[in-house]
């Protein structure tokens, strides 16, 4: 979902919430192409602020709107709501400030892509997700200011971070009070490969942490422990499903 609210004549919010890039069965997801629009239609504001939550999705839509903010005149300031996982990560560059509420979470890992064929098709496809992790990189790396072999190697190993975490890395640049917000993970798609998660085991939480919605409000941070012990099938399996490249 993208949702563009202009708050004056020189400032404007955008939330990014919800999967990057075109999906069969979900029309309100944030596309490239819809992002251009509603970015064009808000005029020349000189203050974008940019809200995400996001477990991620395209790379090519998410390097899309990333060039677009970096190119739009104003000054960006982006408030990672809840998560920022993946493509959304991407994104998430753009801001000339990030902020990260405590509770608030970031992933980067490499570029994926469902592929068959024959073995030369394969290589061709491995090569090109070489290429994009290799874009992917360039884009961290000017924020962060890391060398490419350590960046890559962050990539690799498919990196969370909490909001201290990255900024201490250099993804985020300040960390501030927690906050409540509906995440926009699709619950389902914990319930995949090693991660296995049963509702009932967090109805005795407090509510006093970012939550992901079903049904009911779950807590995220012990969500987020479990796909960091177990869950790197998690985004894989996700983006088979979806047929994403990231």
């Amino acid at each position: 979902m993208i949702n563009f609210k202009a708050k004056s004549e020189t400032e404007a919010d955008i939330f990014i919430y919800g999967d990057i890039g075109e999906s069969f069965w979900n029309e309100d997801t944030v596309t490239a192409k819809k992002f251009a629009m509603d970015l064009k239609a808000i005029g020349n504001v000189s203050m974008l602020n940019i809200f995400i939550n996001s477990g991620g999705g395209n790379v090519f839509d998410a390097q899309a709107i990333y060039s677009m903010l970096k190119r739009h005149n104003a000054n960006k300031t982006v408030y990672i709501d809840g998560l920022a996982a993946s493509a959304a990560s991407v994104i998430a560059m753009a801001g000339d400030k990030i902020m990260m509420p405590k509770n608030a979470m970031m992933m980067i890992h490499c570029a994926s892509a469902c592929v068959c064929g024959n073995s030369m098709e394969i290589h061709k496809m491995g090569d090109t997700l070489t290429q994009v992790d290799i874009s992917i990189c360039e884009v961290y790396e000017a924020k962060t200011m890391k060398k490419k072999e350590e960046m890559m190697s962050m990539l690799e190993a498919e990196t969370w971070m909490t909001a201290k975490e990255a900024v201490e890395m250099g993804f985020a640049d300040e960390m501030e009070e927690e906050k409540m917000i509906a995440a926009s993970i699709d619950f389902n798609f914990l319930n995949f490969g090693n991660v296995k998660i049963d509702t009932k085991t967090f109805k005795n939480f407090s509510p006093d942490k970012i939550v992901i919605y079903r049904e009911e409000p779950i807590p995220l941070e012990p969500v987020i422990n479990i796909l960091k012990d177990q869950g790197k099938d998690f985004f894989r399996i996700k983006n088979k499903l979806l047929g994403g490249t990231t």
